[in-house]
């Protein structure tokens, strides 16, 4: 798929059919995600993988925008971790970079996705640190449920150009 079609046309997806997604698409959707840009190449990510449906099905307790979850049998859990970090602070950006990362191989490969933002909210971090016994320099950025789409999304017009500034404000 075209770089440009796969930003342009990737959503947010949120409805999902019954269909697994393969341990080929996860490695390949983790493998997307660990080539991400990071400051000074630190690569400050570690992963979750989650497929039992028990803890897929936990997730809405502590997270209140992830019903969705209850569709899918994967969800991947982003994390920074502060012990592989040089610079300090940069695993946020380098985090929400793997996780852009992943939301594009998924839509490349005709699987939607969603992020689910865990940090900065402290129940929610809390929520993820306590269900999967989180080491406290893990910290969890993202949830990404993935599935095969049970909806299709119109692609909206977000270019403005009232937004952009040339050489100063």
């Amino acid at each position: 798929m075209d770089t440009m079609k796969a930003i342009l046309e990737r959503r947010s997806i949120r409805k999902y059919r019954e269909k697994s997604v393969s341990d080929e698409i996860i490695r390949e959707l983790l493998k997307a995600g660990m080539y991400a840009p990071s400051a000074g190449n630190q690569q400050p990510w570690d992963f979750i993988v989650v497929k039992n449906k028990e803890s897929l099905n936990k997730i809405p307790e502590f997270h209140p925008y992830s019903n969705m979850i209850k569709e899918v049998n994967v969800a991947i859990i982003v994390c920074g971790n502060l012990e592989k970090e040089n610079i300090k602070d940069f695993w946020v950006q380098d985090c929400s970079a793997a996780t852009q990362n992943i939301l594009l191989a998924a839509h490349s490969m005709d699987l939607g996705a969603v992020w689910l933002g865990v940090y900065p909210d402290d129940d929610r971090v809390k929520g993820v640190r306590e269900m999967f016994n989180l080491p406290n320099h893990i910290i969890p950025l993202s949830i990404i449920p993935v599935g095969y789409p049970a909806e299709n999304k119109s692609i909206p017009d977000r270019y403005k150009e009232d937004s952009v500034h040339y050489e100063q404000w």
